[in-house]
């Protein structure tokens, strides 16, 4: 079965066509991937169209639709998830959630004890600890200097945006994988696409509140 899969917690833009099966791995038919911070909203569709053109696979084909719901910034993740919300409502298509820094992780799946962390702006990262490729714990957001002593003793590498950024403060070995992959994203939901799960919300991970803030209400001019 076939299934877009997308991403658009960190600067990457990441979309792609995946084919799912039981027992057997997932199979990445076609990917585009674009690091731009600033352009999610223009990227994102015309993204996933040319996934499905060089695939040569339309709408009515897909199974399922696969998406990385953060941490990320308020702006970018909201985009990916909209979009993700939107086709699989009008399609009738299940949705699937995936944790990205999950997905970095998928793809370290060898390593005992390894640090993800994602650049999380105002110098500070999204990072999460995990074993095998089993994250132990819930995501959190720090400085990377507040990070706990134990935490950077205990693991054997890094990998993220956040973990390339500040190498000189986390002090682990870094490994490739500073955003999301396709692969990574559908061998965190494969087992769930391939077993066809119920359906899932599509809850974003934002961790803190948004950059942007209501105006205060003005005062009344007296006169």
């Amino acid at each position: 079965m076939l299934a877009l899969v997308l991403d658009t917690s960190s600067a990457a833009v990441t979309a792609g066509l995946v084919e799912f099966g039981a027992g057997v791995d997932p199979v990445v038919l076609a990917e585009r991937v674009t690091v731009d911070a600033r352009a999610h909203g223009e990227l994102l569709v015309p993204s996933l169209q040319a996934c499905l053109a060089e695939a040569g696979v339309s709408i009515s084909e897909l199974a399922a639709v696969v998406a990385g719901v953060g941490p990320g910034p308020f702006t970018g993740l909201r985009v990916g998830l909209m979009t993700a919300a939107a086709l699989a409502d009008a399609t009738g298509l299940p949705a699937y959630a995936v944790c990205s820094l999950d997905a970095i992780a998928a793809v370290h799946a060898e390593r005992d004890d390894l640090l993800v962390a994602g650049d999380a702006r105002r110098k500070e990262v999204y990072w999460a600890r995990y074993r095998h490729g089993r994250r132990v714990g819930e995501p959190a957001v720090a400085k990377p200097a507040e990070l706990p002593a134990s935490l950077l003793a205990g693991t054997d590498a890094m990998a993220g945006a956040g973990a390339r950024l500040y190498a000189g403060i986390l002090g682990r070995p870094l490994l490739d994988g500073d955003y999301p992959t396709v692969a990574g994203l559908a061998a965190c939901a494969a087992e769930r696409v391939a077993h066809r799960v119920p359906d899932e919300v599509l809850t974003p991970l934002y961790l803190r509140r948004p950059d942007a803030v209501e105006p205060a209400a003005s005062k009344p001019v007296r006169t």
